[in-house]
């Protein structure tokens, strides 16, 4: 016998509609973002995918491109072509761990570390911009509401 008292789910195959879905939605809004970060930082010679990898690099001096993947759901080709980009540019550099031959390190460069001062102000400008309209309860319980979609997807290998 079926549980009357389970909520139904907010999408079946019935009422499903692409253009109305919750994940394609987040995705233009991802999209819209990068897009108009792009805009703002290109006279930086830099793009918004090359500065989220620069940024976590500074974060945590001495990360792996390994680790960098697992963080950002990019592949290792992806990632070494990224990390190619950011070393020819003079953004950061690899240093052979000198406890583990195997690994690389990577590491923000003089040059990378002037860098991100840079972008920032324009990061929080297209962050503002997007939500103009926005009162900071709505802000509140956005971030509040995308943060458990995070935590409900993270536990699908639970």
């Amino acid at each position: 016998m079926p549980d009357t008292n389970k909520p139904l789910p907010p999408y079946t195959v019935e009422n499903y509609q692409q253009e109305e879905s919750l994940g394609f939605l987040l995705h233009q809004a991802k999209l819209r973002l990068t897009q108009t970060l792009d805009e703002r930082v290109g006279d930086l010679d830099i793009t918004t995918a090359q500065w989220t990898v620069l940024k976590q690099i500074a974060l945590r001096n001495g990360e792996t491109a390994s680790t960098l993947c697992k963080c950002s759901g990019c592949d290792t080709g992806s990632m070494t072509r990224m990390l190619d980009r950011l070393e020819e540019k003079g953004l950061i550099r690899r240093e052979r761990s000198t406890t583990d031959r195997r690994v690389v390190l990577l590491h923000v460069t003089d040059t990378g570390k002037a860098l991100l001062p840079l972008i920032v102000p324009r990061v929080v400008d297209v962050l503002n911009q997007a939500l103009t309209d926005f009162t900071p309860d709505e802000i509140a319980q956005a971030k509040q509401l995308i943060s458990r979609i995070v935590a409900n997807l993270d536990k699908r290998s639970t």
